[in-house]
């Protein structure tokens, strides 16, 4: 079985010799090192195989013995062998090419992680990296070390100049769409609608609150014909003052990972929000108590 273990080492000659020497006994074959030097220690990725009936519990006592400390496991595939450099390479690549997808390719490049159910402060370590006014939030078990987070502010400060120097992405929700029709906007109850020649061709809707915490989930879609066309910012601009109206202090808008419609929408919105991945689920958090009320 293949395993991704981290594991802080003594800064020390032979440190890596000695876990070198453990492994060997053990059985266990490693098969990929990555290397990231800090202050008061040396942080060390393994991509090890272990013999037949080995848990996580069994890798980290082996790394712990071995003189490693702050030890996290996990089980993973070959596609953990890929040369790292060529890894940024492509990520870097894939940014450039389509920057909305920066929050997908930077929780995959960085092994973001899934939040636990039920805490209310997911365990493990933040990454925060700033696109414009957006922060994007990745969050996993294992610490960043400060290799990464220089890697990762790099690569964000990459999708800023990308984003500088292309045209807008997506306009105004007042701009007039092909055919020389512009959509209205109206409100209905908690709902924001957008509709053209009478017909809902988008629309956001404040769900009802499931706790006391003030945050209020939002579900925004915009008809597939339609997209692309600054509704989706114009709806999220407007329900997020309207929840303000409604004395909410934060709204969040759930999505799938890959959504590439989120980051220009954000920016293109002007709200300070928080787009957070984990696993397949991308989250935006906006706070909204400070908005002008959306006047019905």
């Amino acid at each position: 079985m293949l395993w991704r273990v981290r594991a802080t080492l003594p800064d020390r000659p032979g440190a890596l010799a000695a876990l070198a020497r453990e492994c060997g006994a053990a059985g266990v074959n490693i098969l990929g090192v990555q290397v990231f030097p800090g202050t008061e220690g040396v942080t060390d990725e393994l991509v090890v195989r272990t013999p037949d009936g080995w848990t996580q519990a069994h890798v980290v006592r082996l790394l712990e013995t071995a003189g490693g400390t702050d030890v996290v496991g996990t089980p993973c595939t070959e596609a953990a062998l890929v040369d790292q450099p060529t890894r940024y390479v492509q990520a870097a690549r894939a940014v450039i090419a389509r920057p909305a997808r920066f929050p997908e390719v930077v929780a995959r490049l960085f092994d973001a992680e899934a939040d636990v159910p039920g805490e209310a402060s997911p365990a493990g370590d933040l990454m925060e990296l700033t696109v414009g006014d957006v922060a994007v939030q990745i969050r996993r078990r294992a610490p960043f070390t400060p290799t990464e987070l220089a890697r990762g502010a790099a690569m964000a400060d990459l999708v800023s100049d990308v984003l500088g120097r292309a045209p807008a992405v997506l306009g105004s929700g007042s701009r007039r769409l092909g055919g020389g029709t512009t959509p209205t906007y109206g409100v209905v109850g908690l709902a924001v609608r957008a509709e053209v020649e009478g017909v809902v061709v988008g629309y956001a809707e404040i769900r009802p609150p499931r706790d006391v915490s003030g945050l209020r989930e939002v579900e925004l879609e915009v008809d597939p014909a339609w997209q692309r066309r600054g509704i989706g910012t114009r709806l999220l601009v407007d329900v997020a003052r309207l929840a303000a109206a409604e004395g909410v202090e934060e709204i969040v808008v759930a999505t799938h990972a890959d959504n590439q419609a989120v980051l220009p929408m954000v920016l293109a919105a002007g709200l300070r929000g928080r787009i957070r991945m984990a696993a397949d689920t991308l989250t935006v958090r906006i706070p909204v108590h400070q908005l002008k009320p959306l006047a019905r």
